[in-house]
């Protein structure tokens, strides 16, 4: 997600993993009702683990916290996939906010120093982290950047459509569909009825599937 980052505070979830609490959008980075819950839902097994094949390019809307590029790590990481990551983000957290998070300490077999390296990578370079994982960060603003390569899979964790209107428009999803290779996919927690308009307008096969703890429904969308 992307944030000014300037009045932000560490706060616990309902699994007992942080989340950030962004005073001047009155918003959080992640479900209260578990941040680690949400991004295992609604990225990891609903787009990544859902994707067919050895090797995914992934791009990311919104670094934010690095959950889920950590947990997409830790994933591959298992079954041995190769994955080539992108995330966009326009303002990063500071590693003194990083350090103050606990998901390696809630996380089975996390490495305290592969969470550090997603934040420690260089900006605008692809960087082998792992044999199965690499990373580039790309620091500017998704209302002026187009993605120049193709994707299986994205991640789309901007803020929520009302904190957030201008990330949730035609203009935005048209440039996402784009960029996705035919079969690709598109996940989001958001199953507001806009948004599922627009992600069909701009070409999506959209479908409503169960969503994360908290949450009755979510959205993943194929580009057929």
């Amino acid at each position: 997600m992307e944030s000014s980052g300037n009045h932000i505070r560490i706060v616990p979830t309902g699994d007992r993993s942080h989340t950030l609490y962004v005073t001047e959008l009155n918003e959080h980075y992640h479900s209260i009702h578990g941040a680690i819950n949400e991004s295992l839902h609604v990225f990891i097994n609903s787009a990544l683990s859902y994707f067919q094949g050895d090797f995914v390019k992934i791009f990311e809307v919104g670094l934010g916290t690095g959950l889920n590029a950590f947990l997409t790590m830790l994933r591959i990481d298992e079954e041995q996939r190769n994955v080539r990551y992108h995330a966009i983000e326009k303002y990063p957290l500071s590693m003194d906010t990083i350090r103050k998070l606990n998901y390696t300490e809630l996380l089975e077999g996390a490495n305290i120093e592969w969470f550090e390296q997603i934040h420690q990578a260089t900006w605008q370079q692809d960087i082998q982290l792992t044999p199965f994982f690499s990373i580039k960060k790309i620091r500017a603003d998704l209302l002026e950047f187009t993605p120049e390569e193709t994707y299986n899979v994205i991640y789309f964790d901007a803020f929520a459509p009302e904190k957030q209107p201008e990330l949730w428009t035609t203009k935005i999803f048209r440039k996402l569909y784009n960029c996705l290779a035919p079969g690709g996919i598109l996940t989001t927690y958001s199953s507001k009825g806009e948004v599922k308009r627009t992600m069909k307008k701009c070409g999506f096969l959209v479908d409503k599937i169960a969503g994360p703890p908290g949450k009755r429904e979510m959205l993943r969308c194929i580009k057929s």
